[in-house]
């Protein structure tokens, strides 16, 4: 028999796996598996580009909420995880007169490769990274974003120019995460490259979100805590400052290569002119509105700020001062508007909310618990104990 006990304890350790954080995070997991069943592809496809803005964000939030650090050439990284991805996939090839060169490998191979290969663009940089700080790093970035939109458009042979070049689907083991003919369906819903690739792109975001606690509430997390809040005392405590400044930036690049790579998927062709300016300033944006420092923060950010422009597209008819893309009619072009919405939120965080999405949520959650306490009667009131008089003290 089982000593006496174990079976509270038993009772006691599941109550601490299981807590109700987590039962909401599996059950929200658990509800992202079901839009391929009921979703048109329209929402699948808004759904993708905003899983690969978590994954971007999620690398942003490191290097700037953990460490400190400003980045404005996050795009960068992105565009060479996309171009590297459809390098390395794709075959050599001849497109009219544009001869295209391609890697060749397995697709299962090329995404990580194009992860370290964003990774490899970012340990280059890392020299200057390491002991750049505050907006000297940002400037030093900012000029990234540059030199990557003139070479994407310029070397043509890897890139396609202007133009662009097609991405090839993911495969693995066999089965092609494309629109194949292959009359493959679940449950009855025919299965295409968007719900196929949905599942692909949820499992990119559970494992980037993973690494991410992993990273935050270890060690290295701290580190990087302790160089943001001080460098002095950092340096005290044993945290080499350039080291560890070099090396999240490259943890933070390859994760833009990973959102770049799943972006390239979703879009099915790369251009330079999605891989610009306005892309980093949006996740700067969804970092800030999400929390900075929180793996929440940073999910929550990047869906609000990615799928915002698409809702609003999809919806322009019925919205009033807003038009469609494209549009003569006289109003807000839809990326315009939500570009003005969430520059609103943007201000109304700082001014209200400081720590964001996450962290107005975790004020409200706490604000919750104290309050039963809060209404609960003392049980001492000003005389003494609750229910009668206090005695006299008897004096002679």
């Amino acid at each position: 028999m089982p000593p006496a006990g174990a079976g509270a304890r038993k009772a006691r350790s599941l109550r601490a796996l299981l807590t109700p954080r987590r039962l909401l995070t599996l059950v929200a997991f658990l509800l992202l598996l079901a839009p391929p069943f009921y979703l048109a592809p329209f929402w699948l496809q808004t759904g993708l580009f905003a899983m690969a803005a978590v994954v971007a964000s999620l690398g942003l939030n490191l290097l700037v909420g953990t460490a400190g650090q400003l980045s404005l050439g996050h795009a960068f990284f992105m565009a060479v995880g996309a171009y590297g991805y459809a390098w390395l996939a794709d075959d050599t090839h001849q497109v009219g007169m544009q001869r295209l060169v391609g890697g060749s490998l397995p697709t299962l191979l090329a995404f990580p490769a194009a992860v370290l290969l964003a990774g490899a663009a970012g340990a280059l940089f890392s020299p200057l990274s390491g002991r750049l700080r505050g907006m000297y790093l940002g400037v030093a970035t900012l000029a990234l974003v540059f030199i990557g939109h003139h070479v994407m458009l310029n070397a043509e042979t890897f890139t396609g120019g202007y133009n662009g070049r097609p991405v090839p689907p993911m495969e693995i083991f066999g089965l092609s995460l494309s629109d194949a003919d292959d009359g493959l369906s679940v449950l009855g819903v025919p299965f295409g490259a968007l719900e196929r690739l949905w599942f692909f792109g949820l499992a990119v975001v559970v494992v980037a979100c993973l690494a991410a606690r992993n990273l935050l509430h270890g060690r290295p997390g701290r580190a990087l805590g302790g160089l943001r809040d001080s460098e002095v005392a950092a340096a005290v405590m044993g945290v080499p400052a350039t080291r560890s400044r070099a090396a999240v930036f490259t943890v933070s690049s390859m994760y833009a290569g990973a959102a770049g790579a799943l972006l390239a998927l979703a879009f099915q062709r790369v251009v330079p002119d999605y891989f610009g300016l306005l892309l980093s300033m949006d996740l700067l944006a969804m970092i800030v509105i999400g929390g900075l420092g929180s793996v929440s923060g940073a999910v929550l950010g990047a869906v609000f700020v990615s799928m915002l422009p698409q809702l609003l597209s999809y919806y322009a008819g019925a919205l009033p001062l807003v038009v469609a893309a494209g549009s003569t009619d006289s109003g807000v072009a839809a990326g315009d508007a939500a570009r003005y919405l969430y520059g609103a939120a943007l201000v109304a965080v700082l001014i209200f909310a400081p720590g964001g999405l996450a962290g107005l949520t975790a004020r409200l959650r706490r604000r919750r618990q104290t309050r039963p306490a809060q209404t609960t009667p003392s049980s001492t009131s000003a005389g003494g104990p609750a229910g009668g008089s206090t005695l006299k003290e008897h004096t002679p």
